[in-house]
């Protein structure tokens, strides 16, 4: 900075800059409450159908959002606008200060070709040279300060700018100095990241580890540091300090500590994907483009391979993912042969694990970039209903056509990964199988098929299903069905599973009602896309993961709430005519108290073969399945539905459990999971007869509970409602063994 242009600054534009920030901050926070209680509280309470729930719900959602970005980023803005005009007053005060105090030693400072000068004219300065060169250096040093403070704010509002093509960033600073001190700590740990791995000390990791945990979410920070090492410096920093020969010293005194590394970097590279920079959408496709590639000193490994364990955690920006995804895929075809056998090339080759959480060793790409797509929704609905390969290429997964002749089939991205990829054996850090791949694979697949991250509960902003969703679903049920065997064979992925169809019961309880009819939607109304399942299927699907006690606790949790909630809604006298499935109330507590039962049944069924089986299950762990369940819903919304995915009209709000239940879901949840603990199985062959009838009898109180207190709440006169719900309730219990001996009998052992 000159030196005039400090000594007479004029800060009124500054002033007026934050003034108007202020004014701006101000009316974006009324905004953004207003689009946040406003517009998306209205909007999730509302009667959506069809287009408007998968689009213009969500839009408005978005925009909700946006509403929220903007206003941080102008408050960041502002912070870093009004911090920067106040360091640069106070510096502008110390340099006035010092030529005061140099005057009155005699001394002249003048402005000199963007610089200055300072002399003892009359050479009466106390100190003489001495006295000279202490005012220089100090003016010197204020105006070195007063020119960071303008560079580095520059640098900080344009990187915070540039986050974003269009819309805003949610990147939040509280001055200046925070978001310069983001630019310089990337800077420096990218260049930590540059060294050779031999030359890598011991105390350069413990920087490095510290500070991408420090900034991992930190948007300016991440984007700088990817940016600034580059797509090729990531591979090779990851690819080396596994290297046991080149990062010795760090592997040795650090090994318990790369699994942090590992995840913190992780995590920075997926905030730092987020930005719309220009060198961001280079880095996003150089990483792409060294996917096929060979890394590292070794020449072994695949960019794949080494990016792929860095993409356990954190949130992906969706193209990337997607790019990311296709070329993988295209890789993957490459080293199986179309699928024809095991890929060749991802394997370890006697090397160091490329992951350090001891789950697998890392060098199966497929199991991170499974577990990328189980924290991104979006690219994972997209991923797994592309093509994995056409009816004209070259392969050998065949299907009958309709003359009966053999001819190839085409196989999505789903298809191959479920039902056909022979998955490379991998080992767990004990030294077990590992179960990672293919459980990362189920938890993607929820992810896709539900629209919010795997391991999470819906809220009231998750967008109802789409399309891409329900297609997927249906292949799910599908392939389960023909063969559910690719589901028990791998029991693990059964949590995931059940989560799926928990928020698709309205979907399930259209296929088991067999009621051709458009009245069935008005009885199981649907918002978006409804998936086209048929009663077979969900049978066979419910008595496979049935045998599972998370996916049975997900889907007989859900489905109970569920029932509370039709219930409440289709009792309701407000409710419009042409939203009511038949004018007779006793025919429809029956029809959803039997839609109830008969899915609680098959579950049932399911629970069975696993206690009474090979599945070294006991009614033990259903109980603390459930337990579990209850305390992942206790601290809020979202339990078995979906909400914001399925229209009823009572709020899922009632779902909590403990407390008193202020709904009629949320009171019926309460009772099954009061009768839920201390369930435990002392003998499993003998009482199967005994806990069919139990079920029964349980099912039955529940759905007379919910009756009542749907009856209750509405202040209506059903004296003769326990019946019709004991009717239906039974009814449909008991056709669940009827409809499993004819549509699932070899899934089963008998009653």
């Amino acid at each position: 900075m000159d030196f005039e242009a400090l000594h007479s600054a004029n800060f009124s534009t500054l002033d007026s800059a934050v003034k108007s920030w202020n004014g701006v901050v101000g009316k974006l926070e009324t905004l953004e409450k207003d689009a946040r209680e406003g517009l998306r509280g209205k909007a999730n309470k509302a009667d959506w159908s069809g287009y408007n729930a998968t689009v213009s719900r969500e839009f408005i959602g978005k925009t909700a959002g946006e509403f929220e970005d903007a206003h941080t980023q102008a408050t960041s803005i502002r912070n870093i606008v009004r911090d920067t005009r106040d360091e640069l007053k106070l510096q502008q005060s110390k340099l006035l200060k010092a030529i005061a105090r140099g005057r009155d030693n005699h001394l002249l400072v003048q402005p000199k070709g963007g610089g200055f000068t300072v002399e003892d004219p009359e050479n009466k300065a106390a100190g003489g040279q001495t006295a000279v060169d202490a005012l220089r250096d100090e003016l010197q040093g204020i105006l070195n300060k007063a020119t960071e403070i303008d560079t580095t704010a520059a640098t900080a509002l344009k990187a915070l700018v540039d986050l974003t093509d269009y819309g805003f960033s949610g990147a939040e600073y509280k001055d200046r100095d925070a978001a310069a001190a983001a630019v310089k700590e990337a800077e420096k740990l990218a260049a930590l990241a540059k060294k050779n791995p031999e030359d890598l000390s011991v105390a350069e990791f413990d920087a490095l580890n510290a500070g991408l945990k420090k900034y991992s979410g930190d948007e300016i920070f991440a984007e700088h540091f990817a940016s600034t090492l580059g797509a090729r410096g990531t591979l090779e920093f990851w690819a080396g300090i596994n290297d046991p020969y080149r990062g010795r010293e760090v592997g040795q005194e650090r090994h318990d500590q790369l699994d942090d590394l590992q995840k913190h970097l992780g995590l920075t590279l997926a905030t730092a994907t987020q930005a719309d920079t220009v060198e961001m959408a280079t880095w996003k496709r150089e990483m792409t483009d060294l996917g096929d590639q060979r890394v590292g000193k070794t020449g072994y490994t695949m960019g794949f391979q080494v990016m792929s364990n860095l993409m356990r955690w954190g949130n992906y920006e969706d193209r990337f993912l997607t790019d990311y995804g296709t070329e993988l895929i295209n890789t993957e075809k490459k080293l199986s042969d179309n699928g024809r056998h095991m890929p060749t090339g991802w394997a370890p080759m006697g090397m160091a694990p490329l992951n350090r959480t001891g789950t697998d060793s890392g060098w199966d790409p497929m199991t991170g970039f499974m577990k990328a797509l189980a924290n991104s929704p979006g690219a994972a609905t997209d991923f797994f209903n592309d093509t994995f390969v056409t009816k004209d290429e070259d392969h050998d997964f065949m299907t009958k056509n309709k003359e009966g002749k053999e001819v190839r089939d085409e196989l999505s991205n789903f298809e191959y990964l479920f039902e056909e990829r022979d998955w490379p054996p991998e080992r767990d850090s004990e030294g077990e199988e590992s179960i990672a791949g293919r459980n990362n694979l189920a938890m993607a697949l929820e992810a896709a098929t539900t629209g919010h991250p795997a391991g999470e509960m819906p809220t009231a902003d998750t967008p109802a299903h789409n399309a891409g969703q329900t297609k997927l679903v249906e292949s799910i049920f599908a392939s389960v069905s023909e063969n559910p065997n690719r589901l028990t064979d791998h029991g693990y992925m059964s949590d995931s599973l059940g989560q799926i169809a928990s928020e698709y019961l309205p979907d399930m309880n259209r296929a088991m009602a067999n009621d051709p009819s458009n009245k069935i939607q008005q009885l199981f109304p649907v918002a978006g896309s409804a998936a086209d399942l048929n009663h077979r299927e969900v049978t066979r699907f419910l008595v496979t993961i049935g045998q599972n006690p998370e996916a049975y606790a997900a889907v007989e949790a859900g489905q109970k709430s569920y029932m509370g909630n039709l219930l409440d809604y289709h009792l309701n006298p407000d409710l419009p005519e042409d939203s009511r499935y038949v004018s007779s109330q006793q025919l429809t507590v029956e029809e959803i108290t039997h839609a109830s039962g008969e899915i609680s049944g098959t579950l049932s069924i399911g629970r069975q073969e696993a206690v009474a089986g090979a599945a070294d299950q006991s009614d033990k762990d259903y109980a603390n399945a459930m337990t579990q369940l209850k305390g992942a819903i206790s601290g809020g919304v979202g339990i078995g539905i979906g909400v914001g995915t399925t229209f009823i009209a009572s709020p899922v709000a009632g779902a909590v459990a403990g407390g008193a239940a202020s709904t009629v879901s949320g009171a019926v949840l309460e009772q099954l999971f009061k009768d839920a603990e201390g369930d435990a199985k002392s003998a499993a062959g003998q009482e199967m007869g005994k806990h069919w009838e139990n079920g029964i009898d349980r099912n039955t109180e529940y759905s007379q509970k919910a009756v009542s207190d749907a009856i209750k709440a509405h202040g209506l006169e059903l004296p003769d409602a326990h019946a019709w719900a004991r009717v239906g309730s039974r009814d449909g219990f008991l056709a669940a063994g009827t409809n499993t001996k004819a549509m699932g009998p070899d899934l089963t052992t008998d009653i």
